[in-house]
């Protein structure tokens, strides 16, 4: 007589959702690094554009706002504008990653807490 195990009948659909998963996961993850985001600082006197794979892709700053005797200003605009930039990235990683990760709900797999 064969033991039967709960559920493990169920193991090759669930591999196949896993699979399933990590290829949204990569495909997820390749688009948002393809993406650019854009953050501005200084009432868009500096403009940054950050892909999603955080490379500084350009920076823009309004000659109007160039100081020369406080460089620290600007420079202050842009590092505020840069951070915000990949902060837009991240969260959209983060929104991608959790999406492909719903497919795996309800399959109960212990220590992936879904």
């Amino acid at each position: 007589m064969k033991a039967r195990i709960p559920g493990a009948g169920n193991a090759g659909n669930m591999m196949k959702r896993i699979q399933q998963m990590q290829e949204d996961m990569e495909r997820m993850k390749d688009e948002v690094e393809a993406t650019d985001f854009t953050a501005s600082a200084g009432g868009n006197a500096v403009e940054v554009v950050v892909s999603g794979a955080h490379e500084v892709k350009s920076v823009k700053i309004s000659p109007e706002i160039i100081d020369p005797d406080e460089p620290e200003m600007l420079e202050d605009l842009v590092i505020v504008a840069i951070n915000e930039a990949i902060r837009k990235a991240d969260t959209a990683m983060e929104q991608a990653m959790s999406k492909a990760q719903s497919g795996l709900s309800g399959l109960n797999i212990p220590g992936l807490g879904l």
